[in-house]
């Protein structure tokens, strides 16, 4: 049975959290980055679907969310809110 977008999207999700707590540590920015994960948040939820993706896509999209989780810089990662997102977005597009 081949991946869907919303079984693709799963990664960038749980890579998101991981952002969005890093970042919450910086207390100037904390905010900022709540609003911005869970709007990137809901916008990810937003386009996922039973639609099928190809395994590029579910491959891109993994290895974007397992670099993200790799970053531990605060600033990097609230950089990485919007980025990682993105990524996913346009790697869902590519089909």
């Amino acid at each position: 049975m081949p991946a869907t977008r919303s079984d693709a999207i799963v990664p960038a999700l749980e890579a998101l959290a991981v952002l969005e707590a890093l970042g919450e540590t910086v207390e100037e920015d904390w905010q900022y980055v709540v609003d911005l994960a869970r709007a990137w948040r809901l916008n990810l939820e937003n386009i996922a679907s039973d639609d099928p993706v190809t395994d590029e896509q579910v491959g891109a999209i993994a290895a974007a969310a397992a670099e993200a989780t790799l970053i531990s810089d605060a600033h990097r990662a609230i950089d990485w809110l919007s980025t990682l997102p993105q990524l996913v977005v346009v790697a869902l597009a590519a089909a």
